[in-house]
Protein backbone atom coordinates (compact mmCIF):
# COMPACT_ATOMS: atom_id res chain seq x y z
CA UNK A 1 0.00 0.00 0.00
CA UNK A 2 1.19 3.54 -0.66
CA UNK A 3 2.35 5.64 2.27
CA UNK A 4 -0.34 8.28 1.76
CA UNK A 5 -4.09 8.00 1.90
CA UNK A 6 -5.94 7.27 -1.33
CA UNK A 7 -9.03 9.19 -2.42
CA UNK A 8 -12.14 7.09 -3.09
CA UNK A 9 -14.41 8.18 -5.89
CA UNK A 10 -17.18 9.16 -3.48
CA UNK A 11 -14.91 11.63 -1.66
CA UNK A 12 -14.17 13.92 -4.62
CA UNK A 13 -16.16 16.29 -6.76
CA UNK A 14 -13.16 17.61 -8.67
CA UNK A 15 -13.78 17.36 -12.40
CA UNK A 16 -10.18 16.50 -13.27
CA UNK A 17 -9.97 13.76 -10.66
CA UNK A 18 -13.27 12.26 -11.75
CA UNK A 19 -12.27 12.50 -15.41
CA UNK A 20 -9.01 10.68 -14.70
CA UNK A 21 -10.84 8.04 -12.67
CA UNK A 22 -13.30 7.47 -15.52
CA UNK A 23 -10.48 7.16 -18.04
CA UNK A 24 -8.23 4.92 -15.94
CA UNK A 25 -10.75 2.82 -14.00
CA UNK A 26 -14.10 3.06 -15.73
CA UNK A 27 -17.01 3.54 -13.35
CA UNK A 28 -15.56 1.56 -10.42
CA UNK A 29 -14.11 2.96 -7.22
CA UNK A 30 -10.32 2.70 -7.74
CA UNK A 31 -9.62 2.40 -4.01
CA UNK A 32 -12.11 -0.35 -3.22
CA UNK A 33 -11.53 -2.11 -6.55
CA UNK A 34 -7.99 -1.23 -7.72
CA UNK A 35 -6.38 -2.06 -11.04
CA UNK A 36 -5.87 -0.39 -14.41
CA UNK A 37 -5.96 -1.74 -17.94
CA UNK A 38 -2.15 -1.67 -18.05
CA UNK A 39 -1.89 -4.02 -15.07
CA UNK A 40 -0.86 -1.50 -12.43
CA UNK A 41 -2.67 -1.13 -9.08
CA UNK A 42 -3.48 2.48 -10.03
CA UNK A 43 -2.67 3.96 -6.64
CA UNK A 44 -0.44 6.65 -8.16
CA UNK A 45 -3.63 8.29 -9.42
CA UNK A 46 -5.59 7.87 -6.20
CA UNK A 47 -2.75 9.31 -4.11
CA UNK A 48 -2.18 12.29 -6.40
CA UNK A 49 -5.92 12.96 -6.20
CA UNK A 50 -5.31 14.15 -2.62
CA UNK A 51 -4.32 17.50 -4.15
CA UNK A 52 -6.26 17.99 -7.40
CA UNK A 53 -4.02 20.86 -8.51
CA UNK A 54 -1.00 18.56 -8.29
CA UNK A 55 -2.79 15.86 -10.27
CA UNK A 56 -3.84 18.44 -12.85
CA UNK A 57 -0.25 19.67 -13.16
CA UNK A 58 1.06 16.10 -13.56
CA UNK A 59 -1.53 15.28 -16.22
CA UNK A 60 -0.50 18.45 -18.02
CA UNK A 61 3.06 17.12 -18.12
CA UNK A 62 1.85 13.86 -19.66
CA UNK A 63 -0.07 15.76 -22.32
CA UNK A 64 2.94 17.98 -23.00
CA UNK A 65 5.39 15.20 -23.77
CA UNK A 66 2.85 13.39 -25.94
CA UNK A 67 1.84 16.52 -27.85
CA UNK A 68 2.20 16.52 -31.66
CA UNK A 69 3.90 19.90 -31.19
CA UNK A 70 7.02 18.20 -29.84
CA UNK A 71 10.05 18.41 -32.11
CA UNK A 72 11.86 15.60 -30.31
CA UNK A 73 11.48 12.11 -31.75
CA UNK A 74 9.20 10.37 -29.20
CA UNK A 75 11.41 7.27 -29.32
CA UNK A 76 14.34 9.32 -28.04
CA UNK A 77 12.15 10.78 -25.33
CA UNK A 78 11.08 7.31 -24.25
CA UNK A 79 14.67 6.12 -24.11
CA UNK A 80 15.39 9.00 -21.73
CA UNK A 81 12.30 8.33 -19.62
CA UNK A 82 12.95 4.61 -19.38
CA UNK A 83 16.61 5.06 -18.51
CA UNK A 84 15.63 7.69 -15.91
CA UNK A 85 13.35 5.12 -14.27
CA UNK A 86 16.15 2.56 -14.20
CA UNK A 87 18.80 5.01 -12.99
CA UNK A 88 16.58 6.37 -10.21
CA UNK A 89 15.59 2.84 -9.18
CA UNK A 90 11.87 3.17 -9.88
CA UNK A 91 10.42 -0.14 -11.00
CA UNK A 92 7.15 1.64 -11.81
CA UNK A 93 8.62 4.23 -14.19
CA UNK A 94 11.03 1.75 -15.76
CA UNK A 95 8.39 -0.94 -16.30
CA UNK A 96 5.74 1.39 -17.70
CA UNK A 97 8.11 3.04 -20.13
CA UNK A 98 9.53 -0.24 -21.37
CA UNK A 99 5.95 -0.81 -22.55
CA UNK A 100 5.83 2.67 -24.07
CA UNK A 101 9.07 1.98 -25.93
CA UNK A 102 7.52 -1.18 -27.32
CA UNK A 103 4.40 0.72 -28.41
CA UNK A 104 6.59 3.13 -30.37
CA UNK A 105 8.31 0.27 -32.16
CA UNK A 106 11.63 0.28 -30.34
CA UNK A 107 13.10 -3.21 -30.83
CA UNK A 108 13.14 -5.65 -27.92
CA UNK A 109 16.93 -5.85 -28.14
CA UNK A 110 17.22 -2.16 -27.35
CA UNK A 111 14.63 -2.22 -24.56
CA UNK A 112 16.44 -5.12 -22.89
CA UNK A 113 19.77 -3.29 -23.25
CA UNK A 114 18.70 -0.02 -21.56
CA UNK A 115 20.00 -1.04 -18.10
CA UNK A 116 23.48 -1.78 -19.52
CA UNK A 117 23.42 0.54 -22.51
CA UNK A 118 27.07 1.52 -22.09
CA UNK A 119 28.25 -1.94 -23.15
CA UNK A 120 25.53 -2.55 -25.75
CA UNK A 121 26.25 -2.15 -29.45
CA UNK A 122 22.63 -1.98 -30.60
CA UNK A 123 22.13 1.74 -30.12
CA UNK A 124 22.74 4.40 -32.76
CA UNK A 125 25.06 7.35 -32.06
CA UNK A 126 22.13 9.68 -31.26
CA UNK A 127 20.57 7.08 -28.95
CA UNK A 128 23.86 6.65 -27.12
CA UNK A 129 24.12 10.41 -26.75
CA UNK A 130 20.59 10.56 -25.32
CA UNK A 131 21.33 7.76 -22.85
CA UNK A 132 24.62 9.35 -21.78
CA UNK A 133 22.88 12.69 -21.33
CA UNK A 134 20.13 11.02 -19.28
CA UNK A 135 22.71 9.52 -16.95
CA UNK A 136 24.32 12.93 -16.53
CA UNK A 137 20.95 14.44 -15.64
CA UNK A 138 19.83 11.70 -13.27
CA UNK A 139 22.96 10.12 -11.83
CA UNK A 140 25.21 13.20 -11.91
CA UNK A 141 22.56 15.77 -10.98
CA UNK A 142 22.89 17.73 -14.21
CA UNK A 143 26.69 17.74 -14.32
CA UNK A 144 27.00 17.20 -18.06
CA UNK A 145 30.46 16.87 -19.55
CA UNK A 146 31.13 19.02 -22.60
CA UNK A 147 31.89 15.92 -24.68
CA UNK A 148 28.48 14.44 -23.81
CA UNK A 149 26.68 17.64 -24.70
CA UNK A 150 28.66 18.04 -27.90
CA UNK A 151 27.70 14.51 -28.95
CA UNK A 152 24.06 15.30 -28.30
CA UNK A 153 24.31 18.53 -30.26
CA UNK A 154 25.62 16.71 -33.31
CA UNK A 155 22.17 15.18 -33.72
CA UNK A 156 19.59 17.37 -31.98
CA UNK A 157 18.54 21.01 -32.26
CA UNK A 158 18.46 23.34 -29.28
CA UNK A 159 14.68 22.94 -29.13
CA UNK A 160 14.93 19.16 -29.12
CA UNK A 161 17.55 19.22 -26.37
CA UNK A 162 15.39 21.46 -24.20
CA UNK A 163 12.43 19.11 -24.68
CA UNK A 164 14.59 16.09 -23.89
CA UNK A 165 15.97 17.76 -20.77
CA UNK A 166 12.55 18.76 -19.48
CA UNK A 167 10.87 15.43 -20.18
CA UNK A 168 13.71 13.38 -18.71
CA UNK A 169 13.89 15.48 -15.54
CA UNK A 170 10.10 15.34 -15.25
CA UNK A 171 10.26 11.57 -15.18
CA UNK A 172 13.15 11.54 -12.74
CA UNK A 173 10.81 13.48 -10.46
CA UNK A 174 8.03 10.96 -10.98
CA UNK A 175 10.45 8.11 -10.29
CA UNK A 176 11.66 9.77 -7.10
CA UNK A 177 8.15 10.52 -5.86
CA UNK A 178 6.91 7.04 -6.65
CA UNK A 179 9.71 5.50 -4.60
CA UNK A 180 9.26 7.93 -1.71
CA UNK A 181 5.48 7.41 -1.53
CA UNK A 182 5.70 3.71 -2.43
CA UNK A 183 3.12 3.88 -5.17
CA UNK A 184 2.45 1.22 -7.78
CA UNK A 185 5.38 -1.16 -8.40
CA UNK A 186 7.59 0.89 -6.06
CA UNK A 187 5.73 -0.41 -3.00
CA UNK A 188 8.68 -2.58 -2.01
CA UNK A 189 10.56 -3.13 1.21
CA UNK A 190 14.05 -1.67 1.52
CA UNK A 191 16.41 -4.37 0.24
CA UNK A 192 19.48 -3.12 2.13
CA UNK A 193 19.05 -4.25 5.75
CA UNK A 194 21.21 -5.95 8.33
CA UNK A 195 21.22 -9.71 7.86
CA UNK A 196 20.98 -11.59 11.18
CA UNK A 197 24.22 -13.29 12.12
CA UNK A 198 25.47 -15.64 14.84
CA UNK A 199 24.55 -14.91 18.43
CA UNK A 200 28.20 -14.39 19.38
CA UNK A 201 29.99 -11.45 17.74
CA UNK A 202 32.64 -12.57 15.31
CA UNK A 203 34.19 -9.22 14.42
CA UNK A 204 37.63 -8.52 15.83
CA UNK A 205 37.52 -5.79 18.47
CA UNK A 206 40.97 -4.18 18.87
CA UNK A 207 39.86 -2.46 22.07
CA UNK A 208 38.99 -5.75 23.69
CA UNK A 209 42.35 -7.17 22.59
CA UNK A 210 44.17 -4.20 24.06
CA UNK A 211 42.39 -4.61 27.38
CA UNK A 212 43.33 -8.28 27.45
CA UNK A 213 47.02 -7.35 27.04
Amino acid sequence: MPRLRQVPRAETTDSVVLGVYDQMFGDKDPVADPGTATGTPGDWWTVFALVPDVLRHAVGGFLLYRSPDRKLDPRLGELGQTRAGWARGSQFVFSQHCKSCRTLGIPEEKIAAIPAWGVADCFSPVERAVLAYTDALVLDGGRVADATFDALREHLSDEEILELTYITCLYEMHATMSRALRTEFDDRDEPVVEVPGPAEPLAYDPRAAARAD
